[in-house]
């Protein structure tokens, strides 16, 4: 934020960026305002998951055993305001269904418990759990994504039962604000370009993910929407920091 904007100093962005500016209410930055948006890079799906011994086989199951069980499904978490905590916030809010969080330290011992059945659901980013997922140590119910992800072609989105659900795991680059213009647009182009690699669209493709190639108004306009998405969620589910 203050580095020097001449394109020497960049961040890589995610959509953790777009979830604290509502979660942390005295942050010293402003990230929509202290940021010139450069370029996305990708996009990953998380996966709503859960142990092949849980009785919901599909979303629509799924949706009607919590229903029909409030409050008796634990959702595996890696702390208030994660990905894998609000993404399951949206869609308790979407479906209208409970879920207790389970809150640990990573992703590994909540997987871990997921797999000995402690708790029965996450929304871990595929990355993480395709291994499982192939080896069928958990069961896939649903990415997370608005289209299926290439990786796991036959898991259905969670859109296609809840109408509008998207959560999106994003990485891109930014620059300092003030940033010319014109050093935006080089930086722009070259990203794009190394995006176009067809090495680096497969080693995406093998874990689930795809190139984000956009424009610098098309990326400062995605992370306007996200932050504004997640701010509701948190807002609506008063989820706090530890």
């Amino acid at each position: 934020m203050r580095a020097p904007p001449d394109g020497n100093t960049l961040l890589l962005a995610s959509t953790a960026n777009s979830i604290n500016a509502t979660l942390y209410e005295k942050l010293n930055f402003d990230f929509i305002r202290d940021i010139a948006p450069v370029a996305g890079i990708a996009l990953v799906p998380s996966v709503m998951e859960v142990n092949p011994s849980f009785p919901a086989k599909t979303v629509p199951e799924f949706i009607a055993y919590a229903k029909a069980n409030p409050g008796k499904i634990n959702m595996g978490a890696v702390g208030p305001g994660s990905s894998t905590h609000i993404f399951g916030e949206l869609f308790k809010m979407m479906a209208g269904v409970d879920m207790v969080p389970v809150h640990y330290s990573s992703s590994a011992p909540a997987l871990t418990d997921l797999i000995g059945g402690r708790v029965q659901v996450m929304f871990d980013p595929l990355i993480s759990s395709i291994e499982h997922i192939k080896a069928g140590k958990l069961r896939a119910l649903a990415v997370t994504t608005a289209t299926r992800s290439q990786a796991l072609p036959d898991v259905p989105t969670a859109g296609e039962f809840v109408p509008g659900y998207e959560a999106l795991l994003w990485q891109g680059i930014g620059a300092p604000k003030n940033t010319p213009t014109e050093i935006v647009d080089k930086l722009n182009k070259e990203i794009n370009a190394t995006l176009a690699d067809p090495k680096i669209k497969a080693r995406l493709a093998d874990i689930g993910g795809t190139v984000l190639v956009n424009s610098p108004a098309d990326f400062a306009k995605l992370i306007a929407n996200d932050t504004k998405k997640w701010g509701k969620v948190i807002k609506f589910a008063d989820i706090k920091p530890v």
